[in-house]
């Protein structure tokens, strides 16, 4: 397993991992690669320091050191915010330049607003309405709405918060 960082155009910075080189550039080419927060596909390599296994090969499984982070840990994470009600319209991006810490705190939260929510698509604006009006039950929602929807909602006093979600985050992958 070889696992790249890898940086967007807009430098944000995320892992990879990929069967071989080979797969990396296979996958890079066919745009299967985009950043996690912006969605772009313009996807370079960046500098990656080298895992190294340090058990020993006795099989005692003991002494084993990696530098890469729990998978296990990041999921138990994701799943400990609680969840909250509300309508979510993803179509604005995220600042260009955040910091890792930000970044990795964005993709918790959506992460979790994908886990948490019901895609309605582009009919959100009227799925939100629904729920306001109380012909719908209430329920966590995201989808698309166009600036003019939006405002719209916004007058009529429906809360509803921008946040982009790009592809790769919009469905679970496994």
């Amino acid at each position: 397993m070889k696992v790249l960082d890898l940086l967007c155009g807009a430098d944000h910075r995320f892992e990879g991992w990929f069967a071989s080189e080979e797969d990396f550039q296979s996958q890079l080419e066919r745009g299967m690669v985009e950043c996690p927060l912006c969605g772009s596909a313009h996807v370079r390599k960046g500098l990656s320091a080298p895992r190294l296994n340090l058990r020993s090969h006795s099989g005692s499984g003991s002494g084993s050191a990696s530098a890469a982070p729990s998978a296990e840990s990041a999921a138990q994470r994701d799943g400990e915010e609680s969840s909250s009600k509300g309508a979510v319209s993803t179509n604005v991006n995220p600042p260009a330049h955040l910091p890792a810490e930000l970044q990795e705190a964005w993709l918790r939260v959506a992460r979790h607003v994908v886990a948490n929510t019901e895609n309605v698509g582009d009919r959100f604006a009227h799925e939100a309405r629904r729920m306001h009006y109380g012909d719908a039950p209430e329920r966590g929602i995201r989808g698309q709405a166009s600036a003019e929807e939006t405002a719209e909602l916004v007058e009529e006093g429906i809360a509803v918060m921008p946040f982009v979600l790009p592809d790769s985050l919009k469905e679970t992958l496994q």
